[in-house]
């Protein structure tokens, strides 16, 4: 029973370190006894540890040293020897020369260092090499690279180093010292954080001396750190996807995810779980076979890479440009990279390499090539097909088939052409027309009756009433010429015209 019972007493102990409730450890040490003779046992230890009110307080909030100065204070001798000298629930008590009672003057510090005293740092035993934990941070950023294959490596070099879970806690702590707010692992080439910086540079009209604020356009490859900028003139669609194939050009490949905010030009619907992306810029991505994760609203944790890298960024770039005055945005983007360069090439506390060369070792090998051409921005409009048969864009008409006339269909716009789709086929394609105003229609989308008026022109309206007479053809001219525009006038003529199939030419 004793050892029984001094076993139930340690883990009640033992309890009391992670644990303030007293009820919690009541019941944890009910469900250490034994069920036999558990009554007995039960009142042994409430005889032996004495809980009256006064024990309670002292172990709630005084723990489990002073708790054992109570029990030494209270009880006779003859319980000495199931609290300290020789328990199993301090097996280093007798290696620390501890005897019962405690000597005087003894505090629950000095207690604590004999019973738990530090460990010996690993760097102090020549016997077993540490491992370069700077090697080791930046191997596990390789695909497929695990902890337990580097360790395995580590203990093929040294058969006598230390073991997994000393290998797994040591780096930990290790990385919390040198990155203190590292929470993810980047793999190689994997993913670039995107993002607009706050602050921006403004140009300078030399001819009118008009100031134009320009915006800061920062990514940062998630491995290595390697960073990009340019200044845009806004946050605009156009902006956005320009400096994203400039941001790839820069790269010289594509990552396998770009990690971007919520703002408009990347985000149309935005959604903690499936945000809607806008369609220009998951067309870009697909183009470039990316894909695009966006961050969830209000969550900085899940871009923290590149608001690190905006904030190393406006710090670095704009802090350094502030007292110069720029002319044009070619300039100022001249600048900008001459300071990304330097950036990059920079050497970064707690690495031992710039983000050039891990960029060069991590990331560039396991980015996708870029396609042949880059991408051509292209906006889309959702539209409905007007009753004659034509949709709007940028104030002037095109037409697609009439059929069609009423549904919901999309305009894919780029520098050269409009493009109509209807359930993601196409179903026209138009030139761009220079002018605002005015329509483009194709004669194959026009109903066959449509068709046929406009193949009319002034020249064929006065030949078919030169067919009934000459005095039709002069009225008919009369008609036109009467009108400000001759198309006008077709009605009415091709009114009479209508009249020979009932009542004849005479």
């Amino acid at each position: 029973m004793p050892h029984e019972a001094v076993a139930a007493i340690g883990t009640l102990q033992a309890l009391h370190r992670g644990e303030k409730r007293l009820g919690f450890h009541l019941d944890s040490l009910r469900k250490q006894l034994p069920s036999t003779r558990s009554q007995n046992i039960r009142q042994w230890i409430v005889d032996l540890i004495g809980l009256t009110q006064w024990d309670n307080v002292a172990m709630l909030v005084h723990g489990v040293s002073l708790s054992l100065r109570f029990w030494q204070a209270r009880h006779p001798p003859r319980y000495a020897a199931y609290l300290i000298p020789s328990s199993p629930s301090f097996p280093h008590s007798s290696s620390a020369g501890l005897s019962w009672p405690l000597p005087e003057g003894m505090t629950d510090e000095d207690l604590e260092l004999l019973l738990f005293p530090a460990p010996r740092p690993a760097s102090q035993s020549p016997q077993r090499p540490v491992p370069d934990w700077s090697y080791i941070d930046k191997e596990l950023r390789r695909r497929n690279v695990t902890r337990r294959l580097l360790w395995e490596e580590y203990r093929a070099v040294n058969p006598d180093g230390f073991g997994y879970t000393w290998f797994c806690t040591t780096y930990e702590a290790w990385k919390g010292r040198v990155r203190p707010s590292m929470r993810q692992i980047h793999l190689g080439g994997e993913k670039v954080f995107v993002d607009f910086a706050g602050d921006t540079m403004d140009i300078v009209d030399p001819l009118t001396g008009e100031v134009q604020p320009m915006k800061l356009f920062v990514a940062a490859m998630g491995a290595s750190n390697y960073t990009y900028a340019e200044a845009c003139p806004s946050e605009s669609l156009a902006d956005w996807i320009r400096a994203h194939v400039n941001l790839f050009t820069f790269l010289s490949g594509t990552p396998t995810f770009v990690v971007c905010d919520n703002l408009k030009a990347a985000v149309s619907n935005p959604d903690r779980y499936d945000p809607g992306l806008n369609r220009t810029y998951a067309e870009m991505a697909s183009h470039y076979g990316t894909a695009i994760l966006a961050a969830r609203p209000r969550r900085p944790k899940d871009k923290a890479k590149v608001e690190v890298a905006v904030q190393i960024a406006q710090r670095w770039i704009l802090a350094r440009l502030r007292n110069q005055r720029f002319f044009s945005r070619a300039e100022l983007n001249a600048a900008i990279k001459t300071l990304v360069d330097e950036l990059n090439a920079r050497q970064m506390r707690g690495f031992g390499s710039s983000r050039a060369e891990l960029f060069a070792e991590l990331d560039k090998p396991k980015l996708t090539p870029l396609p042949d051409q880059p991408y051509a921005f292209a906006r889309w409009k959702r539209c409905r097909l007007a009753p004659d048969y034509h949709v709007e864009v940028d104030g002037h008409w095109y037409s697609a088939p009439y059929r069609l006339i009423g549904e919901l269909v999309d305009a894919r716009i780029d520098d050269r052409t409009v493009e109509i789709f209807h359930k993601g086929q196409r179903i026209a394609s138009h030139a761009r027309a220079p002018n605002r105003r005015g329509h483009t229609t194709i004669a194959d989308h026009m109903p066959s009756a449509h068709r046929r008026y406009g193949e009319w022109t002034p020249a064929a309206v006065i030949a078919a009433g030169e067919r009934i007479g000459p005095s039709t053809a002069a009225f008919f001219q009369a008609v036109i010429d009467a009108r400000p525009h001759p198309e006008q006038g077709f009605r009415t003529c091709l009114g009479i015209l209508a009249l020979v199939k009932s009542y004849g030419a005479d």
